[in-house]
């Protein structure tokens, strides 16, 4: 996925494609302890997207509700 696509995205959004990641995620792994994984790349693949929401959820989540004052505290502790 490209960041710019996922910065489109809604939080709700977001977090539905990364419970959607976590799923297929899980589904790998239980292929790799029973010892027949198809595409073994995809592990690192779907590791790096979720990684890419976390960031923008975060991103997002600290920014875009907090009023200039707030962050203006926050930034300067």
């Amino acid at each position: 996925m490209k960041v710019q696509e996922l910065r489109n995205l809604s939080k709700d959004e977001l977090a539905q494609k990364e419970k959607a990641l976590k799923d297929e995620l899980f589904k790998l792994n239980m292929q790799r302890y029973s010892g027949r994984v198809e595409k073994p790349h995809m592990f690192s693949l779907i590791k790096r997207d979720i990684a890419r929401i976390q960031t923008i959820l975060n991103s997002k989540g600290t920014w875009e509700t907090d009023s200039p004052i707030e962050k203006k505290e926050k930034l300067n502790g």
